[in-house]
């Protein structure tokens, strides 16, 4: 599921995080040869990660609140030809357990999932529980950190403040997210289940948000340089903390 660098920005963001999935699907086919590797996407929305998990060749199922999303998704898949790879449910986290089954996956996505649902503790709890003896969690969040910086920039100074002090990260009641997340909270809820051990914690978008004009138009030279660019600071734990998102994989551990 690897993009080619230097396409457009784009397809910069995202790509440590799709090269960690890539290794976890590879780890899944070396466990079990020939068995497709099984996916649960929570939130996935209309399968911006589920649908290029399914052409690598993994049966994912997507459990989603939306329904529009979901009709997306089949659209997506069908399109893609692999329709019969992904499976489609209407529900939210807290029902993963009744979609998938305890410790029925090789591989638990909750992308963009924390920063909206009710209670993300029940949530990271019902990822850790649908995932199988060994396999993996990886969640993707808003960063709290970006955006204080982002709202300073943008000469939002009672909104950057907000966000720093706000016991969730919110810049106000009109605030779209319910919480914004750093790393050590992050890393708190997942380990906080009792079942995960967190591995990994890297930037996703680091330079995302701090890219002037003229690197941004600048054409496949300007998308490479920023691709390596991105892979070199995404582990970097002074510059993960100011991504636009941060990428925690953490690991079912044996009983």
């Amino acid at each position: 599921m690897s993009a080619a660098a230097g396409e457009t920005l784009g397809t910069v963001s995202g790509a440590a995080v799709r090269r960690v999935l890539d290794a976890e699907v590879a780890r899944a086919r070396a466990a079990r040869p020939g068995v497709p590797p099984r996916v649960v996407d929570a939130g996935g929305g209309s399968g911006s990660w589920a649908v290029p998990l399914a052409v690598a060749g993994c049966a994912v199922t997507v459990v989603d609140v939306s329904p529009n999303a979901l009709a997306a998704l089949e659209r997506r898949a069908r399109e893609a030809g692999v329709d019969a790879l992904v499976t489609p449910v209407q529900g939210d986290a807290d029902q993963l357990l009744e979609v998938v089954g305890e410790a029925g996956a090789d591989l638990v996505l909750g992308h963009g999932l924390l920063e909206l649902v009710d209670d993300p503790a029940r949530a990271t709890a019902a990822l850790a529980a649908v995932a199988a003896p060994g396999a993996a969690v990886s969640v993707l969040t808003t960063s709290r950190h970006a955006a204080v910086l982002w709202h300073v920039l943008a000469g939002r100074l009672d909104e950057a403040r907000a966000v720093l002090t706000d016991p969730d990260g919110r810049h106000g009641p009109g605030d779209v997210l319910r919480r914004r997340l750093d790393g050590t909270a992050l890393r708190a809820l997942l380990e906080g289940t009792g079942r995960l051990r967190v591995e990994l914690v890297q930037g996703d978008g680091v330079l995302e948000a701090w890219l002037p004009h003229t690197v941004r138009e600048g054409g496949p030279a300007a998308v490479r340089s920023v691709a390596e660019l991105e892979e070199l600071t995404a582990g970097v734990p002074a510059l993960r903390e100011v991504a636009a998102r941060l990428h925690v994989l953490a690991r079912v551990v044996a009983d």
